[in-house]
């Protein structure tokens, strides 16, 4: 199975398995980290639970693995996360199989129902989030869902941990419905013939042979694999005959009828008393999503991250921890352990040297990076635990849909002003591999992190405000006109952006923190290695003279195309190595008055959309792969370049600055 996802936990394990299934946006995950007591992302976005991850739970005594899967709104596949969560339930066979619903939204969930019924697995159903619902006047007659289907049906609170003995005495006791789903005689007939042509496997047969029907294009390697290539083509020939007798697809037959069977059972087990929402919570939900008002919410709440994440946490946390706990004190002392320790010149500096594992790669991954990723997760958690995450999403929606996005991209690309590195990792959370692509691609190209952002601002505090808004400018349409025609040339299908808007609640503090320190701990993992092996790379670099060789070839571009001065070549090398260094270095031409307004522009919007550094092209190679990363490379160089080149021509021909 390939896919962009990765599991965050490897349990070596033979216990019998456990599964969670659920629509995105139902706590499923928090389900998980309850039954494990192990920390994964809790979300109220959905998405967010892009990895399959793992664990193990104690009942009875006996040990459980249990495996929480991304949140799917159908089991024909539509996207990524959707196909990964099929082909678990279709390769792993699971002792219980427990789909966790929001009580508020039970129809879109009994859909999802329907099709695990028919999958014929072991079901346990889990009504979660029954507090919110019971506020909204909804109740859910159990009992009566039960009789319907003929399985174990438990209701929780999940972050008040209420129901959980009763879901884990359930889960022990799951049940394979008995409850028939009849379609047209004609793609009956089709199902029984078909179904007849495949083996067995963990899932039914005939839920096999509706996704057939379907025409789920994402079967195609598992019946490669598992079914002659005669019986590939004779099911095809009688799904092929089968959809003649209809005017209209195979698949909307089916879904609809499924659809009309969720509708008649939420009538039967659903009642709904009216109820007025009033106070502070009422009037913070209708002013988050007002047209008008929603717009002016967005913007105090993405001013009030930035500040949070780029003055406090880019600021003041960078500024000590830089330069007094790692200057002042952590490096001196590691500098005289090592000279006093290791009598090898090449060993000192490979550890606390211009290019040292100390000095730079560990100096920069926790002194400047980790306090910008803490404040900026802190932010995110209370987003999310807030309910105002999905509203951010949806009111930015319109915009990203001129990029081949949906308003999911928000989140990495507001990251990405924190730290490019940590924002191309959570580009996880998009729905399909194009999505991913594309917002990989512009956080590379044009969104600064906040250490060379903070620079690039304070060489703009000397200039006219006019130097400012024309670098905004430019980046903003090559961002919109890069998206515009990656969405075009990039192969695959774009995702509908469908999403619930959960209630506005008080974030919990323990579930900030718990979130927080989990995704901390993620970055710990996933990125200070590649600091350090970008380090690695670079001192050898270093040592067999290839920077200053590199230096000297690029200088011609840097002089004749931009029309800056030869002494800029090094603000751009060095800015691969961090991005702040670079500009730190156009800051360090512009105090000695060795460039102009227009020098000033070209410089900074260039060196804005030049490669990215080290650290995050190590992050496309992990998580887009070697060939993606060399595209990117390769296209935004020399983008940058023209960019820069055509601004410096027209700056000039116009006399902008006099």
């Amino acid at each position: 199975m390939s896919t962009d996802c990765h599991s965050t936990t490897k349990i070596k394990s033979k216990a019998p398995g456990m599964c969670l299934v659920g629509n995105p946006n139902v706590g499923k995950s928090a389900i998980f980290g309850l039954l494990t007591g192990r920390y994964v992302v809790v979300s109220n976005y959905p998405g967010t639970t892009v990895e399959i991850t793992n664990g193990e739970v104690e009942l009875r005594g006996d040990n459980y693995q249990i495996t929480d899967t991304p949140g799917v709104n159908s089991l024909v596949p539509m996207s990524e996360d959707e196909k990964v969560t099929r082909d678990i339930l279709l390769d792993r066979d699971f002792v219980s199989v427990i789909q966790v619903i929001d009580s508020k939204n039970i129809k879109r969930a009994l859909t999802l129902t329907l099709q695990l019924v028919e999958m014929g697995v072991p079901l346990v159903v889990d009504l979660n989030m029954r507090d919110e619902a019971a506020n909204r006047g909804i109740q859910i007659e159990e009992e009566e869902l039960r009789k319907i289907f003929g399985v174990n049906v438990v209701s929780t609170i999940a972050v008040q941990k209420k129901g959980l003995s009763t879901l884990k005495d359930a889960a022990l006791a799951p049940q394979v419905s008995e409850y028939q789903i009849l379609y047209d005689p004609l793609i009956e007939k089709a199902v029984e013939q078909i179904a007849a042509y495949l083996p067995e496997t963990n899932i039914s047969k005939r839920s096999i042979a509706l996704m057939i029907l379907s025409g789920d294009s994402t079967l195609k390697d598992w019946l490669l694999r598992n079914v002659s290539d005669d019986h590939i083509r004779e099911m095809e020939s009688i799904r092929d005959e089968t959809a003649r007798h209809f005017s209209t697809p195979l698949s909307y037959l089916i879904s609809k009828h499924r659809h009309r069977l969720a509708e008649g059972i939420t009538d039967r087990v659903l009642s709904k008393a009216d109820k007025d929402r009033k106070g502070i919570s009422k009037f913070i939900d209708d002013l988050t999503t007002h047209p008008v008002w929603g717009i002016f919410v967005l913007m105090f709440v993405l001013y009030a991250t930035y500040e949070f994440v780029g003055r406090l946490g880019a600021g003041i946390f960078v500024d000590f921890l830089e330069e007094v706990v790692f200057g002042e004190y952590l490096n001196p002392w590691v500098e005289k352990l090592v000279t006093l320790l290791v009598p090898v010149t090449f060993l000192q500096e490979l550890i606390v040297g211009p290019y040292g594992i100390v000095t730079m790669a560990i100096t920069y991954a926790i002194a400047i990076i980790l306090p910008i990723t803490t404040t900026f997760f802190i932010a995110f958690s209370i987003m999310e635990d807030s309910g105002y995450l999905p509203r951010l999403a949806s009111m930015l929606n319109r915009v990203f849909q001129t990029m081949g996005l949906n308003g999911k991209a928000v989140l990495p690309m507001v990251l990405g002003l924190g730290c490019d590195t940590m924002a191309t990792l959570t580009t996880r959370i998009l729905d399909t591999r194009k999505e991913r692509v594309i917002v990989t691609l512009l956080l590379a190209l044009g969104v600064p992190c906040s250490a060379q952002l903070g620079v690039i601002l304070g060489m703009f505090g000397k200039q006219p405000m006019l130097a400012m808004l024309i670098w905004l400018g430019v980046l903003i349409g090559v961002i919109i006109l890069v998206g515009f025609l990656a969405a075009r040339i990039i192969p695959g299908q774009k995702v509908d952006f469908i999403l619930e808007l959960p209630p506005i609640r008080v974030p919990q503090f323990s579930n900030v923190l718990v979130k927080t320190v989990g995704r901390i701990e993620w970055y710990l993992k996933e990125a200070v290695p590649l600091f350090i092996l970008g380090t690695l790379i670079l001192f050898a670099a270093d040592k067999l003279k290839i920077l200053p060789l590199v230096q000297d070839a690029a200088s011609p571009l840097i002089v004749g195309i931009l029309g800056l001065p030869a002494e800029a070549t090094e603000s751009f090398i060095i800015g691969f190595l961090r991005r702040d260094f670079g500009a730190a270095g156009l800051f360090a031409l512009q105090e000695r008055g060795m460039l102009n307004t227009e020098q000033i522009v070209v410089s900074l919007v260039t060196i804005t959309l030049f490669i990215p550094c080290i650290a995050n092209l190590f992050v496309i190679i992990k998580e887009r792969g070697m060939k993606t990363a060399a595209i990117i490379s390769v296209f935004v160089f020399p983008f940058a370049i023209l960019v820069g080149g055509v601004l410096h021509r027209i700056l000039t021909w116009f006399k902008v600055f006099g």
